[in-house]
């Protein structure tokens, strides 16, 4: 029997700091419609291959739950069969949590309420789009920085915008700036890393003016002004004079914040008590950085990214997490953001040398079923299959083999039952590995033969055969929730309802009274 927790006993651990995770385990779209705070979106069908990463240690004490609609029984025996030891069921489930806390719409929410704490706290300033755009139009010192990850500013940005990822701001902004009189605007999407990007700056003292542009790209769409696409500027590494004034920012302010930092022995007892203590190595340098080279252990989790979807990275709330990178600017200035977001951060020493003898965390890992796999070669002579693709749908809808019908993986059992024909049912994805996690589920319901197909996808097409767009909805494509600040065809109301709903966090907050966040006042110059 599967043990049962409270919800108030639950909000009790995330009040007193104490480890646990919370898994919500239907798919995305009915998550970010209501979901407790730090809740994770791990659909039953997709929790072997994403709780690995998100909980670390086997010991660590894991809650499923849903909203009634039967998957937590299913749930927690994948997360058992894992290797995890300590799991339990939200007694009552979502509608039970509801009666004594807030649930909250929308993804990444810890990042989003935090940022509009910040904002409210430290009065971050910012301009419109309007405001702005009068000021690209008389003023050419102006440096409009984008935030975001390279690749939504290269789907749309401002005019004169240049990437310059959140997490890199104060590393590279020295150089991408012709003088302190410059004017910097930093912005994202919608809010969040538009205020805290600011407010990045502003903490590290540099000496020029420094705003948000207020409410993103969003904002500048819902006042009728064009955005530039398929932009490429990038702002470039920073000099050697520019990133050693970088760092005398950065370590000023992180001391200040009073980011812990450790050595490579500190890090080695870290690793030894990962057992019975969640820890997370994560190198927050780009992308491009870590795959040249990084350290055995760590997973790189870009600074500006981590800050915004923290949960996306770290899913035990109460973990301890050690930040990487070679300048003494980036993991210090992230670092200081989790601080103030309640977290056990600290930060490896730029000079510290790693051995190689350093233990490195085991990982969990998941075995292929020992039966039920095709290759692309035997299906392509595999007469009367009927192909279930369980790609999420955006995924599927770019590109999926031909005659195959999208499934929902939750409710992929049931589906099934829908698709005529008594022919073998060949099951795909991406690369294959959720075809085959879900494979001895489906099995176990149907008396058809369920097989999966080896590579997925990506498999097929690599040997030249064709992809499709026609779509065959098996199930509701619920499962990817529609950002109102992603991509270049929203709808107007549903920008501006993500917007109000922004403004209300705060307010949520405070009547939740469990997020532990503290937002840091720089009062450095009222000392002096």
């Amino acid at each position: 029997m599967i043990k049962t927790i409270s919800a108030r006993e639950l909000r009790r651990h995330w009040v007193n700091r104490d480890e646990i995770a919370l898994l919500d385990v239907r798919e995305e779209g009915p998550y970010a419609e209501a979901h407790p705070l730090f809740a994770l979106s791990v659909p039953v069908s997709e929790i072997e291959k994403k709780l690995p990463s998100l909980v670390p240690r086997l010991s660590a004490p894991i809650v499923v739950y849903d909203n009634g609609e039967g998957y937590v029984d299913r749930a927690a025996a994948q997360v058992l069969a894992l290797g995890y030891r300590d799991v339990a069921m939200l007694e009552g489930g979502l509608s039970a949590y509801a009666l004594v806390g807030e649930v909250y719409r929308d993804v990444n929410v810890p990042s989003k309420a935090f940022g509009e704490l910040v904002e409210s706290i430290n009065h971050t300033p910012s301009l419109s789009a309007r405001e702005v755009k009068k000021i690209l139009e008389s003023e050419s010192d102006v440096a409009i920085l984008d935030a975001r990850r390279f690749e939504e500013y290269n789907t749309m940005s401002i005019p004169r915008g240049r990437s310059c990822p959140g997490g890199e701001l104060l590393y590279r902004v020295l150089d991408a700036v012709p003088s302190p009189e410059t004017t910097i605007v930093v912005n994202c999407a919608g809010r969040t890393r538009s205020i805290v990007g600011t407010q990045s700056l502003i903490n590290s003292q540099i000496p020029n003016k420094v705003v948000a542009l207020r409410n993103g790209t969003i904002g500048w769409t819902l006042e009728g002004l064009e955005l530039d696409t398929q932009r490429m500027e990038r702002v470039p590494q920073p000099s050697l004079g520019a990133l050693q004034r970088a760092r005398e920012y950065a370590v000023s302010w992180a001391d200040y914040v009073g980011v812990p930092l450790i050595e490579s022995a500190q890090l080695g007892r870290f690793i030894k008590e990962s057992e019975y203590r969640t820890l997370y190595l994560l190198d927050v340098r780009d992308p491009e950085e870590y795959t040249l080279d990084h350290p055995a252990g760590f997973t790189n989790a870009p600074g500006g990214q981590l800050v915004q979807a923290t949960d996306e990275w770290v899913g035990v709330r109460g973990a301890r997490i050690v930040l990487y990178d070679n300048d003494g600017v980036r993991a210090r200035m992230t670092a200081s953001w989790l601080v103030q977001l309640g977290w056990e951060v600290y930060v490896l020493r730029e000079s510290s040398v790693i051995p190689d003898s350093l233990p490195v965390p085991k990982g969990l890992s998941w075995r292929y079923p020992r039966t039920g796999a095709i290759s692309v070669e035997n299906l392509r002579i595999l007469k009367e299959a009927t192909i279930v693709d369980l790609a999420r749908s955006p995924s599927y809808c770019k590109g999926h083999i031909p005659g195959a019908w999208f499934a929902s993986g939750p409710e992929l059992a049931r589906d099934l039952r829908t698709v005529g024909g008594d022919g073998p049912i060949v099951l795909t994805s991406p690369d294959g590995e959720i075809a085959a996690m879900n494979l001895e589920h489906v099995q176990a319901s149907t008396s058809r033969q369920i097989l999966y197909l080896v590579g997925g996808t990506a498999a097929w097409a690599a040997t030249g055969e064709p992809l499709e767009t026609d779509s065959r909805w098996l199930s509701q494509p619920i499962d990817v929730y529609k950002r109102p600040y992603e991509g270049t065809t929203n709808a107007r109301k549903d920008m501006q309802g993500y917007l109000d709903w922004e403004y209300g966090l705060v307010a949520q907050l405070a009547n939740d009274s469990v997020s532990c966040f503290h937002v840091v006042r720089d009062r450095r110059r009222e000392a002096i």
